[in-house]
């Protein structure tokens, strides 16, 4: 890391915040880079559209030094005719300004979150990456190793593990409320067909349109093999096709699935299978699905299934619900457990026992202890931006999704997908990081990349 880099970066964790409030700060404050003298931090954005307003937010009172999109129509108005520098390609504007970045937020494709995050951790500078963190396995556990051997404070925008709700969902395990959890069920009614999300064309493969002006279609495509442009890919519906996205399931499982993972330690299932699946376009996410994954028991907890629903919508099979619900439709993870059963909403927020009743003589007669402290910044970018300015105890732990939770939490959502996506019976060897009974299918745990754009073997080497 460069010296006068890191001293700039130790003076942002150390220097007083006080000058912040003797006037009103802009919506966003857009300056040059280089030091500041009221501790702002220097944050670049890769990929400005769509989910990156969620960074803009996190960030208005940091200086917004870089914007990196590959198309040029996705640059924000507002920054037009700042100081504001512009790119097209993150590893050229890191090259050019690396030294005067503190933070990057990588708001792009799933294919592409990698080595937009790698290529800015490798400089010293830390990062906040859209979930699912990466695109595939390897991927994902490449940036946990970078994270301990760069020493950058990293987080994933999974909203809700900022949320007070995931915290108080624990407290009530660990107080022994639910007993015994066996089963989680959750999911998503999604692919939802014609939203801004996702779309299906009438046939595969796509044909060939021409380029936009405005697209840079090569930075596009990053580290994936060649295919022609097509404008169901850029700017939103990448999503639904498994080269560039996971779905509604990497999508959404580390919203939903947050609080199970988390609370319940579910990280390492020996066994994945995909019960039920309406096989969609070749190429693309199913209709629907369910996908079940068997954990151990795990140190004093006992072993537990846990099933992904997802194509509702599609007419796909609903959520097993405990019998005694009665609060209502909910999307959410339910829990079926020992003495109570459970719910978190889509969020891993808004915790509830599993009837009216219940509910009622909880609230009245039992007090849980509060062990977990609660985050004052609700988002993970406004935490990350307090962790970086030391404003956080935990070093780089600080942040509740930074890389060695979200990394596995990641994983166990990318391994779904390769069920659902080829269908059938996965037994995983997790320490080994191979499917065992389907070696063919471990080319997609680590995926092949393009010349020019492979990242992080190095931190492989023993």
């Amino acid at each position: 890391m460069n010296e006068a880099n890191t001293s700039r970066r130790d003076f942002i964790k150390k220097g007083a915040v006080a000058t912040a409030s003797t006037f009103i700060l802009p919506r966003f404050s857009i300056g040059k880079a280089g030091g500041s003298a009221n501790s702002k931090v220097n944050v670049a954005v890769i990929g400005t559209g769509g989910v990156a307003h969620q960074s803009f937010k996190g960030c208005e009172r940091e200086n917004i030094v870089a914007l990196c999109d590959i198309d040029s129509t996705r640059f924000p108005k507002a920054f037009a005719g700042t100081d504001t520098r512009t790119f097209s390609d993150f590893r050229v504007m890191l090259d050019k300004m690396g030294k005067e970045i503190d933070a990057v937020c990588v708001n792009t494709p799933d294919h592409t979150h990698f080595p937009a995050t790698i290529a800015a951790m490798e400089r010293g500078i830390n990062v906040c990456t859209q979930k699912p963190l990466t695109h595939n396995i390897w991927e994902a556990r490449t940036l946990r190793k970078a994270m301990h051997k760069y020493k950058v404070i990293t987080n994933m925008g999974n909203q809700g593990h900022t949320y007070n709700g995931i915290r108080t969902m624990r407290e009530w395990y660990e107080a022994g409320v639910f007993g015994e959890v066996r089963e989680v069920h959750l999911g998503n009614g999604g692919p939802q067909w014609g939203s801004k999300f996702f779309k299906k064309p009438a046939t595969m493969p796509l044909q060939s349109q021409s380029i936009p002006d405005s697209v840079d279609w090569d930075l596009w495509l990053g580290p994936r093999a060649y295919k022609d442009y097509n404008e169901i890919y850029h700017p939103f519906t990448w999503r639904g096709f498994y080269d560039f996205g996971t779905g509604p399931f990497g999508d959404w499982f580390c919203h939903t699935g947050d609080g199970p993972v988390w609370i319940l330690d579910l990280y390492e299932p020996t066994v994945i299978e995909c019960e039920e699946r309406v096989v969609g376009l070749d190429g693309m996410t199913t209709e629907s699905s369910v996908v079940r994954f068997d954990f151990p028991a795990r140190g004093d907890k006992a072993a537990c299934k846990m099933y992904w629903y997802d194509g509702l919508q599609n007419g796909g099979t609903p959520i097993k619900r405990p019998p005694e619900w009665d609060l209502g439709v909910r999307k959410g993870s339910f829990w079926f457990a020992d003495k109570q059963n459970g719910f978190l909403d889509h969020r891993s927020n808004n915790p509830l026992l599993s009837s009216r009743e219940a509910m009622v003589e909880f609230k009245q007669n039992v007090t849980i202890e509060q062990k977990y402290p609660r985050i004052e910044q609700k988002g993970p970018w406004a935490e990350w931006i307090s962790a970086i300015k030391g404003d956080l105890k935990g070093g780089l732990h600080a942040c509740g999704s930074n890389f060695d939770y979200a990394a596995p939490m990641s994983e166990i959502a990318l391994i779904g997908v390769l069920a659902q996506r080829f269908g059938g019976r996965l037994e995983w060897d997790a320490k080994k990081m191979r499917i065992t009974n389907r070696p063919e299918l471990n080319m997609f745990v680590k995926e092949p990349v393009r010349q020019g754009w492979r990242y992080g073997e190095d931190l492989w080497k023993s």
